[in-house]
């Protein structure tokens, strides 16, 4: 992708002056973002989806009583029979990842890989009968809403007021403040940075809107996940040497910890964090795991002469010094490192550039087609 050309799907805007000047800063709305869009699945299919074991869906309804409103929410696997008729108003149906399991959603969604895939999170699809939403709320992620079928108006605005309502069991604004509103049309599209508020009500009719969401892990979780991970390698990393204090002298307050275990304890995980890579390779493993429900189906080896594609469910991506893919990680340098990185960059390798690739090359790519991980064409 040319970061520095003209995109319609940005409004005109390069990747690169839509990063500069939207990214994480203010909203965009875009105009026929996508001319002439037609929903990737219809509604059926949504439906179908939505019942799948493995398939994050979501029922939210919203019951009006005597001028009192109540949120109701159920989540999935929904089949069609759990769902209110068509006719009924206030309703909206979510499915969370649909880019994981149809093709074009998942080309769709990497028309937006112009933002590193360690962000690119999902594409969740709103079906939502006449008057349904989700409430207002805020996210904390950045996110694209594409409308693919009917209207939806839109309500946003700077929240300062970050109050939710209480013994609902969504998280909705108590006391939203719009500043802005727009109604959107199929082909439309509105860009949001973090916590921005929002409202969207489906309005004249059902309607689809497609959400284009982005990972942004809170420093903790991270932190969490990555020590978790640092200690499932501590033993190898650092030895299984005991403590030893043969010149701890006799003490008079056994309560309290010696110095020297204080020392030994920093030591052990000095020594754990002592190879540079150790954090960059365990940070590249946790962004390139798959999601929970994703599992895969061992496939025909692949080729040397044949092109291949990565899996749509397949995670990848790189630095300097390792390859990281579904959750592995592998060290690589030169010409095989340029090959597994392009292989990243482009999701696919042509039959030229098969050619070219050492042995030990082919061979890791071929256990990935057996893993299902990529296929060949």
């Amino acid at each position: 992708m040319d970061i520095n050309q003209p995109l319609q799907l940005l409004g005109g805007l390069s990747p690169q002056a839509f990063m500069k000047r939207h990214w994480q800063k203010k909203p965009l709305l875009i105009r026929q973002a996508v001319p002439g869009f037609q929903p990737l699945l219809d509604r059926a299919a949504l439906f179908e989806l939505a019942g799948r074991d493995g398939v994050e869906s979501r029922l939210i309804a919203l019951e009006r009583k005597r001028g009192k409103a109540a949120w109701h929410l159920r989540h999935g696997p929904l089949q069609r029979r759990a769902l209110p008729a068509l006719k009924q108003n206030d309703w909206t149906l979510l499915v969370q990842g649909v880019d994981l399991h149809q093709g074009g959603v998942h080309a769709l969604m990497n028309q937006f890989r112009f933002v590193p895939d360690g962000r690119l999170d999902d594409l969740m699809i709103s079906y939502a009968t006449e008057g349904g939403g989700v409430g207002p709320h805020f996210d904390s992620y950045d996110v694209f809403l594409l409308q693919a079928h009917g209207r939806r108006r839109w309500q946003i605005g700077r929240q300062r007021d970050l109050t939710l309502q209480d013994k609902v069991p969504l998280k909705i604004l108590a006391n939203f403040v719009p500043e802005q509103e727009f109604v959107l049309e199929p082909g439309d599209m509105l860009y949001l940075p973090p916590r921005y508020a929002h409202d969207g009500v489906a309005v004249g009719g059902d309607c689809m809107t497609y959400s284009i969401g982005f990972r942004a892990p809170q420093k903790g979780e991270l932190a969490r996940e990555l020590l978790q991970r640092l200690a499932e390698d501590a033993t190898e990393a650092v030895g299984d040497a005991l403590y030893r204090d043969p010149k701890q002298p006799a003490v008079s307050a056994p309560g309290a910890i010696p110095q020297a275990m204080r020392d030994f304890a920093r030591q052990s995980v000095q020594e754990a964090l002592k190879d540079p890579q150790a954090l960059p390779r365990l940070l590249g493993e946790y962004l390139s795991e798959p999601k929970s429900s994703v599992w895969f189906e061992s496939g025909r080896r692949a080729s040397a002469k044949r092109s291949i594609v990565l899996d749509r469910r397949t995670r990848m991506m790189y630095d300097e010094h390792h390859i990281f893919i579904n959750g592995e990680s592998y060290r690589a340098s030169g010409p095989d490192a340029r090959l597994m990185q392009r292989l990243a960059n482009d999701r696919a390798l042509d039959g030229l550039a098969l050619e070219r690739a050492s042995d030990d090359a082919r061979a890791l790519l071929q256990s990935w087609c057996e893993d299902g991980w990529a296929h060949g064409r």
